[in-house]
């Protein structure tokens, strides 16, 4: 990896790089965007995740039992 990247820079050689203004904002709209995207992911497989580190979830007919049993009470 080091490797290639270094033969990279090494044919490029020496750039001015010029960055606007509107590059930083950009640069926080993306950083803003994907931490509000994987928050949403993480919210939508929220049950997925807490399965991986062992919460175990109540099969739906339980669910459904329970339910009727505090509707009931």
């Amino acid at each position: 990896m080091y490797l290639l990247a270094g033969s990279l820079l090494s044919i490029l050689g020496s750039k001015n790089a010029y960055l606007d203004p509107g590059s930083g904002s950009f640069l926080l709209q993306l950083l803003i965007a994907g931490l509000l995207g994987a928050g949403i992911v993480i919210r939508s497989q929220w049950s997925r995740i807490k399965g991986w580190f062992g919460g175990k979830s109540k099969p739906a007919a339980e669910e459904d039992e329970d339910e009727k049993d505090e509707q009931s009470s």
